[in-house]
């Protein structure tokens, strides 16, 4: 029983959806002017983090023949047969209308309706469409994963606020680069499941080229929460040590021929550098209002 409960949690991709509702909380206590209600937060909370991983069910789902095509993902439940479609489709749209409920009662409509369609825009136009569809699948459909802290922030408001798109923006730049460092480290096992990620259809050099140009845009857009005031200086000195981490590792992958785990490496610091650089958000948010 254990390890069918066990089978259901990894469909939810729950080292992701954590990382999404970080940056939901990000948005919600930037968003908040005064003290978030106790309730407001667990159902804010909860409605994004169900949402977010009735999202991941169906990736697995659609993804299944793929899945089971790649040594990183041959042994995710539904693709090894752990788990039938069926079972995982149920499972998702429960967890998926559950979440939806709780944010329309629980938090408010709008809230509901834009979480809805970021779990749509990544579970059905990126996973079914683009995916497939184009190199620059992941440029696109990375918007709808860069949501979050736009979804925490109308949680609190209630409304849509132009800092809350910064953060968004934020996220979206750093996308391409991190998923793109990916498909280096396991270029052959995208290259036999015929996905058109860009090192695939564009080639190694020029891939690399743009993960060069996405970490300085995503430095960009790192630097503008303190340009216009939204952060203090405890935010802008911690993202200029991230920003160096992230810049050393998209030029070490660019001329560094020797290292044959340097795509990977950088993907890892990747995932660092923006659970830091949110992390630096909140607690530079706390120590601003304290």
């Amino acid at each position: 029983m254990a390890s069918i409960w066990s089978n259901y949690f990894i469909l939810c991709k729950p080292r992701i959806v954590l990382l999404m509702l970080l940056t939901a909380w990000a948005g919600m206590y930037l968003a908040a002017t005064s003290t978030i209600p106790w309730i407001l937060w667990i159902n804010a909370t909860l409605g994004i983090g169900f949402m977010c991983a009735s999202a991941a069910v169906f990736n697995h789902i659609i993804d299944r023949r793929v899945d089971a095509l790649m040594d990183r993902t041959k042994y995710r439940p539904v693709a090894a047969g752990k788990i039938s479609p069926l079972a995982a489709l149920v499972f998702g749209l429960a967890m998926g209308t559950l979440g939806f409920f709780i944010l329309y009662f629980g938090v408010n409509v709008l809230t509901a309706e834009l979480t809805l369609l970021a779990a749509v825009g990544y579970a059905v136009i990126y996973s079914v469409y683009l995916k497939h569809a184009t190199s620059q699948n992941i440029v696109i459909g990375g918007l709808a994963s860069a949501m979050p802290p736009l979804l925490g922030w109308t949680a609190v408001s209630g409304q849509l606020d132009p800092k809350s798109w910064l953060l968004v923006l934020i996220i979206f730049t750093w996308t391409p680069a991190h998923s793109w460092a990916l498909c280096l480290h396991r270029y052959k096992e995208y290259e036999k499941a015929a996905i058109p990620m860009l090192p695939i259809t564009h080639g190694i050099p020029f891939t690399k080229l743009n993960i060069v140009f996405y970490s300085l845009l995503t430095i960009a857009c790192s630097l503008l929460p303190f340009a216009i005031g939204m952060s203090g200086k405890l935010y802008f000195i911690s993202v200029l040590l991230l920003d160096a981490g992230l810049l050393m590792y998209a030029l070490k992958l660019q001329f560094d021929t020797k290292d044959p785990v340097i795509a990977l490496k950088t993907f890892q610091y990747s995932l660092i550098y923006l659970t830091g650089l949110f992390l630096a958000i909140l607690l530079d948010h706390y120590l601003l209002i304290t």
